[in-house]
């Protein structure tokens, strides 16, 4: 893997959800789009959370959605070796969205997890932390327990699925623990939940002086209430500050466009700015709560 001048080139998508009469078709697409991503010179590409529920319609969409989302599990092993061989061929990381699995699922439940692929086969896994109430009380989930750095080649990286990045402790505890990027691989029906993840993963650059590469679904399966519709923008963010990019934005797609956003990022930069920024939010939090003798709640 080639690494310039400490640039690291990132693709984000916004995976256009389509129906498919064959896993071979899904996989066609997936290939399609991590070869473009090479042809770019990608070292970082994020697939957006739920891409593999496109694969719900080769089955009856008529079930119960908590039994469709079971079946889903049984092409986890697929999905993970097709990333798995092509991150190894175009020799990048690929973050691979999510898919439901029994791999850290509790009580008979499958969890949402994402899997992360090296470029030398290697294979991390991160389960969404938080689940939102239809993956809870419709789909009959389980949420994961325990929060991942990946330590890679170009850099420490953190995951947050959707939902996830609401969570301002979990970005803090990864930023504290060396991560200098963020991945928000995200799946939002509507603009009121897609606005809640990006203005949250926006706020997470700032306070924590990192990158947030945000992957997004578009398009729409009216056959399946599950992903009847998507809303999304993918993008690529940075802190708030001279060395970065104006406005926090490296780069954003067009608004439900299916697209590869394609950026370059400085984890070097980061660091530098970690210590000597304009404001430096991720060392100055460390002693936040300690500064603040008491919480006072006062009647006016």
């Amino acid at each position: 893997m080639k690494v310039l001048n400490n640039q690291i080139r990132v693709g984000s998508l916004q995976y256009f959800i389509r129906p498919i009469e064959s896993f071979q078709q899904f996989a066609q697409q997936v290939r399609g789009l991590v070869a473009t991503a090479a042809d770019y010179k990608i070292n970082l590409l994020v697939f957006p959370e739920y891409f593999t529920l496109q694969l719900l319609t080769l089955n009856n969409p008529e079930r119960p959605i908590y039994d469709q989302i079971k079946d889903l599990t049984n092409y986890k092993d697929d999905v993970v070796a097709l990333l798995k061989g092509l991150a190894e061929q175009h020799g990048m990381y690929i973050v691979g969205g999510s898919i439901p699995s029994w791999d850290a699922g509790s009580d008979g439940k499958p969890a949402n997890i994402c899997y992360f692929f090296g470029p030398t086969g290697t294979v991390g896994m991160q389960a969404k932390l938080h689940l939102t109430r239809f993956e809870r009380e419709e789909w009959i989930m389980s949420a994961g327990q325990t929060l991942r750095v990946f330590d890679t080649a170009i850099g420490k990286i953190a995951i947050n699925i959707c939902y996830d990045v609401e969570f301002p402790e979990l970005a803090r505890e990864a930023a504290r623990n060396g991560a200098t990027i963020l991945v928000v691989p995200s799946c939002t029906d509507d603009r009121q939940g897609f606005l809640r993840v990006r203005y949250c993963a926006h706020a997470r650059t700032v306070e924590n002086q990192m990158y947030v590469v945000h992957a997004v679904t578009v398009g729409s399966l009216p056959m399946l209430p599950a992903v009847a519709m998507n809303y999304g923008q993918a993008s690529i963010l940075t802190p708030s500050d001279f060395q970065f990019s104006r406005d926090g934005i490296r780069a954003e797609g067009t608004l439900n466009q299916e697209a590869l956003i394609v950026g370059d990022i400085d984890p070097v930069a980061i660091e530098a700015s970690r210590h000597s920024g304009t404001v430096l939010p991720l060392m100055d939090s460390a002693g936040t709560l300690d500064a603040i003798a008491k919480v006072e709640v006062i009647a006016l």
